[in-house]
């Protein structure tokens, strides 16, 4: 068993993986998780698994914590980096939502790691990019994969439309304070934090609350520096 010290993108810890010397290919796992409160561990395991089947050597493994529509990943790119140096032959992904927030990224991401002659497998599609069946049925998958994203952005957007109809609040609710009362204890001389425990709001609201009582034509009173994090004043 040889042993190979790998570091998790987004993380600074070191991980330990054992990956069985002289299986044949060189492997490299990618997971995603959009928040930190999921776990790749789940993902890693069965990727393992599957490595472990095929008799392949696990050299590097990949793990990003990142909402699936941003681009620019860490433990991604450097995938993509590590690739173009050669340094294994076959990535393993648990799905391809896990790689690419469109089937354009995708298909960009499946397109270099084909020109490197590095194969792409993913375990829920049971796709294996080392044969020609393989890399038609990947186009076909991810297509589906962004239709059905689309279709569920649409469905969203229904049920918005409706809501208004209905007459139902779409979004956060207006703030229900005593926005006179919140300028004038502001103008009385109080300080922000001050106004801000009195009426149970933030600083910013403060700020804000005065700040467009200036356009509203409120009773003003002396000057005021707004200091403590308003950036204009209330003139006499």
């Amino acid at each position: 068993m040889a042993d190979q010290k790998l570091s998790l993108s987004g993380s600074p810890a070191k991980i330990e993986v054992r990956a069985k010397a002289g299986s044949g290919k060189r492997a490299v796992l990618y997971t995603r998780v959009s928040t930190g409160d999921q776990h790749a561990e789940t993902q890693l395991y069965d990727l393992r698994e599957l490595a472990k089947q095929r008799r392949y050597e696990i050299v590097h493994e990949y793990t990003d914590t990142i909402c699936g529509a941003k681009s620019k990943r860490p433990g991604l790119d450097q995938l993509l980096a590590d690739a173009r140096r050669h340094r294994f032959d076959v990535v393993l992904v648990a799905a391809f939502d896990r790689v690419a927030r469109n089937v354009r990224h995708f298909l960009e991401v499946l397109d270099e790691l084909s020109h490197l002659n590095i194969e792409f497998v993913s375990l829920r599609e049971n796709i294996d990019t080392g044969g020609p069946l393989g890399r038609a049925m990947v186009v076909i998958v991810g297509a589906i994969a962004e239709l059905e994203k689309s279709l569920i952005v649409e469905r969203v957007k229904a049920g918005m439309r409706r809501a208004k109809l209905e007459g139902r609040r779409i979004g956060r609710a207006p703030l229900n304070v005593d926005r006179a009362a919140i300028v004038r204890d502001r103008l009385a001389g109080l300080s922000l934090t001050e106004v801000a425990k009195k009426h149970r709001v933030s600083r910013a609201t403060v700020c804000r609350l005065v700040n467009e009582s200036k356009k509203t034509g409120l009773p003003k009173q002396r000057a005021i520096p707004l200091a403590e994090g308003c950036n204009s004043q209330i003139a006499a």
